[in-house]
């Protein structure tokens, strides 16, 4: 009996392995009878998706960004006269850039100085910003979820050396500015 069990095992095993075989040999793609050195990116993309393909689907926090699903925007709780409310809704869970400029005429050095402290402060202030300087006065923000972004605005146009912030292709002035735009 034992013996039985262990061949109709074995059998069973045998026709799973043979099964389990994507391709004949004669019904293999080209590029899937091609040495694995001689692989190019679109090779490795086609590996990958059938590697892939048997995988259950991602939770939608786990996606990338570009493909999540955009965030549902309750409508009955916007304020019509309040466009700026609609737009923090809308970016929320979104990466967004805002552009920072420091008034006078700073050095490098006194623009890394300042804005650090400008990001400790919104750190302090549990606002998520990526700090990265691009010009001698200027610096871009980087907030993983957007609508802290519009927060994070509202601290740094009180700061005496913010000249303005720009979210969104709208520019906002410093409040302690010399018109210097």
């Amino acid at each position: 009996m034992k013996k039985l069990l262990v061949c109709a095992v074995l059998c069973l095993l045998v026709n799973n392995l043979t099964l389990a075989k994507k391709f004949k040999d004669g019904d293999k793609p080209s590029w899937a009878k091609k040495d694995i050195r001689d692989f190019n990116d679109a090779d490795m993309e086609r590996l990958l998706e059938q590697w892939e393909e048997d995988d259950d689907p991602l939770e939608e926090d786990e996606l990338p960004e570009h493909l999540r699903p955009p965030p549902s925007i309750d409508m009955g709780s916007v304020d019509p006269s309040d466009p700026e409310s609609i737009l923090k809704q809308s970016k929320k869970g979104r990466t967004l850039m805002s552009f920072v400029s420091v008034n006078g005429n700073p050095t490098r050095e006194e623009t890394e100085e300042i804005t650090k402290l400008w990001q400790t402060s919104l750190w302090n202030n549990h606002i998520q910003a990526e700090r990265y300087l691009i010009d001698d006065n200027r610096a871009i923000f980087m907030f993983k979820d957007g609508a802290q972004a519009w927060q994070a605005k509202d601290f740094l146009v009180e700061q005496e050396r913010c000249l303005h912030v720009s979210i969104e292709n709208k520019e906002y002035k410093g409040q302690h500015n010399r018109d210097e735009l």
